[in-house]
């Protein structure tokens, strides 16, 4: 099943349920699939919507930390509850371990060997690990590496 059909299943599933906060960032979710495609013109495949979900995820935790800067915990509590339910469809976090494996690997098929080859790295990682992994994590366990 489609990410996409999954988060229409679920809408339904909520709205029967009366579940309503749910229901309103699965909308949310659907509103912003649902932009992309028509600024774009193209039918998102689930590797798209994903990399929509964590730009959601992303946007939140930085609201998050401006509400939490304003001593604004009430809106601080919103958006968490918001990131809690988007992240009940990106795919299971990569561990450290995990990332680093992944990074050895694309040294290996990239023959990188300095911080100049970083582009390189990232071009094949980010296909790779996107919503899988941080990518700022991913960035600096790079740096970690090709530093050695």
């Amino acid at each position: 099943m489609s990410m996409k059909q999954q988060l229409t299943d679920d809408m339904k599933a909520a709205m029967k349920g009366g579940d309503k906060h749910s229901l309103g960032v699965i909308r949310l979710i659907n509103a912003a699939i649902k932009q992309r495609e028509v600024d774009e013109r193209i039918e998102l495949d689930d590797a798209a919507v994903i990399a929509v979900l964590d730009k959601m995820v992303k946007q939140r935790r930085d609201s998050v930390t401006q509400y939490e800067a304003a001593n604004r915990e009430d809106l601080a509590a919103i958006e968490r509850d918001e990131i809690t339910v988007i992240e009940r469809y990106l795919p299971a976090k990569m561990g450290e371990a995990e990332i680093q494996a992944e990074i050895t690997a694309a040294i290996a098929q990239t023959g990188a060997s300095s911080a100049a080859d970083m582009g390189k790295l990232m071009g094949v990682l980010k296909p790779k690990l996107a919503g899988k992994a941080d990518m700022g994590l991913v960035s600096k366990l790079i740096k970690q590496t090709l530093a050695g």
